[in-house]
């Protein structure tokens, strides 16, 4: 029996036949993987009080934390976690009921938080907070904790976001050998 995958109230993670999930790494719930994603070592994902949905191509490395937020009075869809295409989550990163645009990378031990919203093509740094319902514009390196937009992003940075994403594809098929 597969203890990576584990159902919560009957509902199993649903993985893309060409999704990679490391033997070390936790998936519980409510969780869909899309193609040619990667889930590395140490990863805890609970899908228990709302979804969790990784697009194409992304990849959650080593020790990064992905939850949820129940609805409520208040918020009666709660926080779902959507995390877009080609997007690179680094080492230790906690991402918690936030939507993630596509062709971003979050840098190592990151946080981002309830309500966030970081749209397609951006940098977060290593270490950076990203406090609850912030909205990040597009194109832009993002530093520091609280977070702060420092400056736009180069031809280069763009070009090499969707390389990161396929970089983990080429990893993870040979992982997957």
């Amino acid at each position: 029996m597969n203890t990576s995958l584990r159902p919560y109230k009957g509902i199993f993670p649903t993985l893309s036949a060409t999704s990679y999930v490391d033997p070390a790494a936790v998936l519980i719930g409510d969780i869909t993987l899309a193609d040619d994603t990667s889930i590395w070592p140490l990863v805890a994902a609970r899908g228990d009080v709302n979804t969790i949905t990784i697009g194409a191509r992304s990849n959650i490395q080593d020790g990064s934390v992905l939850h949820v937020s129940r609805p409520t009075e208040e918020n009666p869809q709660g926080y779902p976690l959507v995390i877009g295409e080609d997007v690179t989550v680094g080492h230790k990163a906690m991402l918690h009921g936030c939507q993630i645009g596509d062709r971003v990378l979050v840098g190592m031990g990151a946080i981002i938080l309830d309500g966030a919203i970081i749209a397609a093509d951006i940098i977060i740094g290593a270490g950076s907070l990203v406090p609850p319902n912030k909205h990040l514009e597009s194109g832009y390196l993002y530093i520091g904790s609280p977070i702060k937009k420092a400056r736009p992003l180069t031809d280069k940075e763009r070009a090499f976001l969707p390389r990161s994403a396929d970089n983990y594809v080429q990893l993870k098929n040979t992982y997957a050998e």
